[in-house]
C-alpha cells in the first residue's frame, strides 16, 4: 500500500497522525512544508494527502491546487483553524476531498483519513475496470486461448482466418489483432463482403477508373489501397463470389491488383484478416470455395467460441452492456438479481454476444425497476432458459462460480425444486436474508463458505463497495460476539481480538454497535 502523507509545520500534529495511521498498519511519512511535498511528486504519488493550509512558504491551498493538476484522482484532506474555515470550505468545494477543523479529536481525524484511504482504493479499482476498456471481454478458459493467441501474433503479419457463428465477436478479435500489431498506426478497414452487392464487391474491393463502368464519374480508391500499410478485415469470405476469390488469391500470392478499368498494377501492402461463420472445409469439399484460396487464408486460425460455451462470461459481459447502454442513454445502470443473472447464464444466446447485448439494451430501457428479477427479463429468456433450480451461476467472479450447469437434482436424491435453501445473511447470524432455490449453491460446510456465498450474491446482483459492505459486517459479528464473551468489557475484548482499546472505541461508533445488551 502506499503511504499516507501528512504536510504540517507543527510537529506535534505531525507525530499525532503518524502514531494514529501507523495503529492501522498504513505506512505513513511526514513533511514540514509543500514544497517538499512538490519534490516529492516529481516522481512518487500517496494514497492520500493531509495538509494544513497555513504553513511558511506555499500554503496549503496552493499545494492543493499543484496536485489538482498533478494528480486529480488523489485525495486531499485539509487541516484547518476555526478562523480559516470559510478558505477550507473554499477549498473542499473546489477538489479537497474533505477538511478537519483543529483542534479535533484523533479519532475523528483517523476515520476521515481511513475514509479517504477507501476512496482512493475505490478510484484504483473503478480505473482499472473501466478506463480502456479491453477490446474483448472474457475469463472463460476458451477466450484465454484466443487471447493468448493475440499475444503471440502481435509481432506478427501473417494472414488470420478467424471462425466463429454469427454474434461472436469475430471483427472484435480482428481489430484487437490490428491493435497489438505492427501495423497499429496505419488504417484498420473492415469489409463485409456479405453485405455488398455482387456487382459492386469488386469496385469495392479494388476500386475502379473513371469510365470504367456507366456510373463510374470518378476515380475511385478501394478497400486495399484504403487500408495501405495497415491491416484489411474481410468478413463472411466465405460468400465471396468464384470470380472475386480468383482476384483476392492473386493480391494474396502476388502483392499486387488493378483497380477495375485500370492497366497499371497497384502494390499492395497490405494484411488481410479474414472471418466465416461457416465451415470453410466443408464448402472447399463442395467446390463453393477455392481451395488454394483457403490454404491462403487459412495460416493461422482462430476459433471464436459461441457464448453459450462461454457461459460463465455472462456476467461480466452484462455488466459492462448494462454499463454502457445506461451511459448511452444518460441514466443509472440497472443491476441484476441473483435469480435474473441465474436466468440469463441458462440461456443458450442462439445470437451470441450480439444478442446477450440487445438484451442489456432491452433491460435498461424496459425494466421497471433499477434491480432486475427474472420476471422482468425479455420474454425470450424467461420462455427459454434452463429453470432456475439448475443454474449455478451467481457471480461475475469465476472462482465464485459453480464448476457445473447441470441440474443439482440429478445429484442429489432428496432435491425439491419447491424448497428454497435459505442462506444466512452475515450481518445478522442466524436470520435469513435471501433465498435462492435449491440446488443452486451446495450447502456451507464452514464460516467461510457462506462468505463466499454472500459475495458471490453481492457480486451477481452490482451492489457497490462489497469490500467495505462484507468488511463491516464482519468486525460487527466479531466485536459483538467479544463483547458478549467478555460480558462487555472493552479493554479484555479488544485483548482477545488482538486490536487496541481505541480501535475497539472507534469501531464500535463507526459500525453503530448496540452494546447495551452485550453486559
Amino acid at each position: 500500500m502506499r503511504p499516507i502523507w501528512i504536510v504540517d509545520d507543527d510537529q506535534s500534529i505531525r507525530w499525532v497522525l503518524q502514531k494514529a495511521v501507523s495503529r492501522e498498519g498504513i505506512p505513513c511519512e511526514m513533511f514540514s512544508n509543500a514544497s517538499e511535498v512538490l519534490d516529492r511528486l516529481q516522481y512518487e504519488t500517496p494514497q492520500v494527502l493531509v495538509s494544513d493550509i497555513r504553513m511558511p512558504g506555499k500554503s496549503g491551498l496552493e499545494l492543493l491546487n499543484v496536485v489538482r493538476e498533478k494528480c486529480p484522482d488523489l485525495p486531499v484532506i485539509i487541516m484547518t483553524a476555526y478562523s480559516d474555515l470559510d478558505s477550507a470550505v473554499s477549498a473542499f468545494q473546489g477538489g479537497a476531498f474533505e477538511y478537519l477543523p483543529k483542534p479535533f479529536d484523533i479519532e475523528n481525524a483517523l476515520e476521515l483519513i481511513l475514509r479517504a484511504v477507501r476512496e482512493s482504493q475505490t478510484e484504483e479499482f473503478t480505473e482499472d475496470v473501466d478506463t480502456g476498456t479491453p477490446e474483448i471481454l472474457g475469463q472463460a478458459p476458451a477466450m484465454q486461448e484466443v487471447f493468448r493467441a493475440i499475444g503471440r501474433l502481435s509481432q506478427s503479419n501473417v494472414t488470420v482466418l478467424i471462425t466463429g457463428e454469427s454474434g461472436s465477436g469475430k471483427e472484435l478479435v480482428a481489430r484487437a489483432l490490428h491493435r497489438h500489431s505492427p501495423r497499429v498506426s496505419q488504417p484498420f478497414i473492415a469489409l463485409n463482403t456479405a453485405a455488398i452487392p455482387k456487382d459492386l464487391l469488386e469496385s469495392e474491393l479494388f476500386g475502379h477508373e473513371r469510365g470504367s463502368f456507366t456510373g463510374a464519374q470518378t476515380q475511385r480508391r478501394g478497400r486495399f489501397e484504403q487500408a495501405e500499410g495497415g491491416t484489411l478485415f474481410l468478413d463472411e469470405i466465405g460468400d465471396m463470389p468464384a470470380e472475386l476469390q480468383t482476384r483476392l488469391l492473386r493480391v494474396l500470392s502476388d502483392g499486387h491488383f488493378y483497380r477495375v478499368g485500370g492497366q497499371q498494377p497497384i502494390k499492395a501492402n497490405v494484411r488481410v484478416i479474414a472471418a466465416t461463420h461457416q465451415n470453410l472445409d466443408e464448402r472447399v469439399r463442395q467446390g463453393l470455395f477455392r481451395e488454394d484460396l483457403y490454404h491462403r487464408l487459412n495460416v493461422i486460425r482462430l476459433r471464436l467460441p459461441p457464448l453459450r460455451e462461454r457461459l460463465e462470461d455472462v456476467p461480466l459481459l452484462s455488466k459492462h452492456f448494462l454499463g454502457s447502454s445506461a451511459r448511452e442513454l444518460g441514466v443509472e445502470p440497472k443491476r441484476l438479481s441473483a435469480s435474473a443473472l441465474a436466468q440469463l447464464c441458462a440461456f443458450h444466446y442462439p445470437g451470441n454476444v450480439r444478442q446477450l447485448e440487445n438484451i442489456c439494451r432491452w433491460i435498461t430501457v424496459m425494466a421497471p425497476a433499477q434491480m432486475v428479477e427474472a420476471r422482468d427479463l425479455p420474454a425470450e429468456v424467461r420462455s427459454s432458459s434452463t429453470p432456475v433450480a439448475s443454474v449455478a451461476v451467481e457471480t461475475s467472479s469465476p472462482s465464485l462460480v459453480e464448476h457445473s450447469l447441470e441440474p443439482v437434482a440429478e445429484s442429489t436424491s432428496s432435491f425439491n425444486p419447491e424448497t428454497p435453501t435459505r442462506l444466512p445473511n452475515l450481518h445478522q447470524p442466524g436470520e435469513a436474508a435471501w433465498s435462492v432455490p435449491a440446488g443452486v449453491f451446495q450447502a456451507a460446510s464452514d464460516w467461510s463458505e457462506l462468505l463466499s456465498t454472500e459475495a458471490a450474491k453481492a457480486l451477481a446482483e452490482g451492489r457497490p463497495n462489497v469490500m467495505d459492505e462484507l468488511t463491516a459486517q464482519f468486525e460487527t459479528i466479531m466485536i459483538q460476539t467479544a463483547l458478549k464473551a467478555t460480558h462487555g468489557k472493552r479493554i479484555e475484548a479488544a485483548q482477545r481480538l488482538g486490536i487496541g482499546r481505541n480501535t475497539i472505541t472507534r469501531k464500535i461508533q463507526e459500525l453503530k454497535i448496540d452494546v447495551s445488551d452485550l453486559d
